[in-house]
């Protein structure tokens, strides 16, 4: 039988995220001076932490993480698309899909 902590939801992140949140125990907490050490931004380092948590929270339900929703969140957090951008194209998806949910179910 498999240890206890083979199924740990921590397991389900990736290197980036566990070493996240390594260097995060390690700063003692510190978000401003986990930035300053990464040489990135507070609001990047709070980005990629509310995304491991987002995580973290999905493994825990089962549910398997948003393709989009990660592809957009790393565009975002390499600079490389602006924040608002990435809201938006997520709420067009999110619009996408729930009239694709009223459709199947000829609720329109």
């Amino acid at each position: 039988m498999p240890p206890a902590h083979a199924n740990h939801p921590l397991l389900s992140l990736d290197q980036e995220d566990l070493d996240l949140i390594m260097a995060l125990v390690l700063e003692g907490s510190s978000l401003k001076g986990l930035a300053s050490r990464m040489g990135v931004s507070y609001p990047t380092v709070r980005s990629r932490l509310d995304r491991v948590i987002d995580r973290l929270r999905e493994a825990l339900e089962g549910r398997q993480p948003d393709p989009l929703r990660e592809m957009l969140a790393d565009l975002v957090d390499r600079g490389q698309l602006p924040g608002n951008l990435a809201r938006r194209i997520l709420t067009a998806a999110d619009d996408r899909s729930q009239l694709d949910e009223h459709l199947d179910r000829g609720t329109i």
